[in-house]
């Protein structure tokens, strides 16, 4: 691989990046792109609401309940449905403009550390919330680094709900697997027959293809069960889905576009022969020589300043 130095940032504590604001710590949005979205006047039509969807569905890993916000939004756009901006329709675009300007941070994820992948299904969804606990200020803090919802597909809605719950956890281990593959994790489910899926002696066609999904998982995965009415981080996300049909205008078929997020590149740490080169390179430069001259505090020559280009 070879980059542009031209094109490169260096020092910087922070960079805004494809919309974001990446740290070294976490990764925000940008509030100018989101600034423009707040002036803009209610929709007037299904093409407005499709733009603003898309928007909003682009930082949809930083909104919790994205789905259960959008959901009105969504369904306006189906093909049959008469325009109108009902009292339901205007609290749903109202909020999801508000939840894009108080979208918390995402923690960048640190693959030294083990994570922590939340599940759960409704019955008409499948949810998951990535989480990792980190030392912030010498204080663990657990946080979120995705978020993620899907409705259940017609021949899937056919499964009980062990097996749907089964599902949850092979999907999600499918989408997060940027992020999971060769990482130790705790899998959090408020469902006992997902901790017994590894083991299931006598699985039926579905339970055995899922059993041989995750084998490369089982070194690295531990099942927690969790009580239902303290297993809130991927339930409302099951509860409140992210539409799949062809008429949602922010849908894309997962086989169509793989995507990696931008939190999912990791950074490699860099020798010290790099900065050298660096620092060398400074001196090569004519005018980086020159500024770094003119820093110098014992420098007095301002006649310098007139030979930069």
């Amino acid at each position: 691989m070879k980059i542009s130095l031209k094109k490169c940032h260096f020092g910087f504590k922070e960079l805004k990046a494809l919309g974001h604001v990446v740290s070294g710590l976490s990764l925000g949005i940008d509030k100018n792109k989101v600034a423009a979205v707040l002036l803009k006047p209610m929709p007037q039509n299904k093409k407005e609401i499709q733009s603003f969807l898309g928007f909003a569905g682009y930082y949809r890993q930083h909104i919790k309940d994205f789905a259960s916000i959008a959901r009105p939004l969504y369904k306006l756009c189906d093909k049959d449905t008469v325009f109108e901006m009902t009292v339901d329709r205007v609290k749903a675009f109202e909020s999801l403009r508000e939840a894009l300007t108080t979208a918390p941070l995402l923690l960048m994820p640190d693959f030294k550390l083990p994570f922590k992948l939340y599940i759960d299904e409704s019955g008409d969804g499948l949810g998951a919330a990535l989480h990792q606990v980190q030392i912030i200020n010498d204080k663990p803090v657990e946080g979120p680094i995705c978020f993620i919802s899907r409705q259940i597909k017609p021949t899937e809605a056919r499964y009980g709900a062990s097996q749907i719950e089964c599902l949850c956890l092979v999907w999600a281990l499918e989408k997060l697997n940027y992020f999971l593959e060769g990482c130790v994790f705790e899998v959090i489910t408020d469902c006992t027959a997902v901790k017994s899926l590894l083991n299931m002696k006598t699985p039926n066609r579905h339970m055995l293809r899922w059993q041989i999904a995750i084998q490369e998982y089982r070194g690295n995965m531990t099942i927690v069960h969790k009580d239902g009415n303290i297993h809130k981080n991927a339930d409302g996300l099951s509860r409140w889905p992210l539409p799949n049909n062809i008429d949602n205008p922010a849908y894309v078929p997962e086989e169509a576009s793989p995507q990696i997020p931008i939190e999912g590149i990791s950074v490699t740490d860099l020798n010290t022969t790099f900065f050298e080169e660096v620092r060398h390179s400074y001196t090569q430069d004519k005018n980086c020589s020159i500024l770094c001259q003119l820093l110098n505090k014992d420098c007095k020559d301002n006649s310098l300043i007139h030979a930069l280009d």
